[in-house]
């Protein structure tokens, strides 16, 4: 029997761990950090910054000289060469005592060949395209943070979301055990007499409600727990366990107005298509290159050639480009302007977003103080009615009233704690400096 209860003790603290184990604490920053380093998102916006960033090099890769390696080996059959160049030889017979009339047995070529070119000049065109990669790559770079800093706030809504439908489960088990002693209590008044049986009814009614409201609350809570699990990639089943400590203060909002990433972006976009309308009209001009080589030649029982090098100057110059290249410069330049109204938008978007952001997070302050006072009021009044109810002055309908009163009083201040972190937040996240409050030292 011993032994029986030793092996249950031993799987009960066996389970106990795995449960132990599948909860992790986080506080709000921990939480945007490990989204900024593990989620998909977040991941993604680093792979378009190195993709930009490879484009860049590859770019530069064509302001360096190419150079070319050949060689070629045939065998000819049956070869019926006719030379025609003037040996000037009176000879009657050749080295190897073939008349001079005849040709030479020809059956094997050899050719070897090495190439260098340079482009020296050609209108600006790889100077101006390096240019526009480069600002394309800062596009991407600032593109990506404002995808982080919308990451960030993503996190931070859904954490305090768990925050408060945890505080509501609380909140909602605390009302259930009340109403439920409330039922037992007016059960036993009802059996000796002392109370109607349409007031147990009606506690019996709100103790029900409070059950599917606790059953709600509970579900919400686990669709949100399992929503911020996989933005911030964590195993399946664990349970995230908020801080309250992390984000139950009054913040203190800076004056200094930071960038947004998003805008920044953008005018690294408009340069880039900037530099694009001198790419279309390096077309005007010609292209000028440095060539060289080397060839050496082998026609077996015919012909050597060896260090034979030459060097030189190239020039191109596509006369119909002057036309056709209007059309390419027309749309590059009106790319550019959809670029410069786009900042137009996004600018006065930004002050729209910072000021509604502001007034937000000053409301949430004010509500702070109106539901504290609220929820004084409410415990007070329930304390008030229960006493005027335990001696006869009052019904249950107010004494059942008086508790919804105080418990939706509780929520309203715990949810309005945790309003003004997230509308503080989002003051942040409109200002451009959401991530920098979290990556800071």
């Amino acid at each position: 029997m011993k032994y029986k209860v030793y092996i249950i003790s031993i799987f009960c603290l066996f389970v106990q761990q795995i449960l132990s184990a599948q909860e992790r604490q986080l506080s709000i920053e921990e939480a945007v950090n490990l989204a900024l380093e593990q989620s998909d998102e977040a991941k993604m916006a680093n792979q378009t910054v190195e993709t930009a960033a490879a484009q860049l090099k590859t770019t530069k890769n064509n302001q360096y000289p190419d150079f070319k390696l050949s060689g070629q080996y045939s065998y000819l059959s049956n070869a019926d060469v006719n030379f025609k160049l003037n040996t000037g030889s009176s000879s009657s017979e050749g080295s190897e005592g073939q008349q001079s009339g005849s040709s030479p047995k020809i059956n094997q070529l050899l050719l070897g060949q090495a190439n260098v070119s340079m482009p020296l000049f050609s209108g600006f065109k790889l100077k101006n395209a390096i240019a526009a990669d480069e600002n394309r790559l800062k596009a991407a770079t600032f593109s990506a943070e404002n995808s982080k800093e919308q990451i960030a706030l993503q996190v931070i809504q859904d954490y305090l979301s768990l925050y408060k439908a945890r505080k509501a489960v609380e909140l909602l088990e605390e009302s259930l055990k009340g109403a439920e002693r409330r039922v037992t209590d007016f059960n036993a008044m009802e059996q000796n007499g002392l109370l109607a049986r349409n007031d147990l009814l009606k506690a019996q009614l709100q103790q029900a409600n409070t059950r599917l409201n606790l059953e709600e609350a509970r579900k919400n809570e686990q669709i949100i727990n399992y929503q911020l699990i996989k933005e911030l990639n964590l195993p399946e089943g664990t349970i995230v366990q908020t801080d309250d400590a992390s984000f139950l203060m009054t913040p203190v909002v800076s004056a200094e107005e930071t960038s947004r990433k998003d805008l920044e972006a953008l005018k690294f976009q408009e340069q880039a298509a900037e530099n694009g309308v001198e790419v279309a009209k390096s077309a005007y001009f010609p292209s000028i290159g440095l060539t060289g080589g080397y060839i050496a030649l082998d026609v077996h029982n015919a012909l050597t050639v060896s260090n034979a090098m030459n060097f030189g100057v190239g020039l191109s110059y596509n006369l119909s480009s002057i036309f056709k290249s209007k059309q390419d410069v027309k749309l590059a330049e009106s790319r550019a302007r959809e670029l410069q109204f786009q900042i137009d938008q996004v600018e006065d978007q930004v002050h729209i977003q910072v000021e509604n952001a502001k007034k937000e997070y000053e409301l949430a302050l004010k509500k702070l103080d109106v539901y504290s006072q609220s929820e004084e009021q409410a415990v007070e009044n329930f304390r008030i009615v229960k006493d005027k109810y335990d001696n006869g002055l009052e019904d249950t309908n107010d004494l059942l009233e008086a508790d919804v009163e105080q418990l939706q009083a509780k929520i309203n201040m715990a949810y309005a704690k945790a309003n003004i972190a997230q509308k503080y937040y989002e003051l942040l996240r409109a200002k451009g400096g959401l991530t920098q409050n979290f990556t800071k030292d």
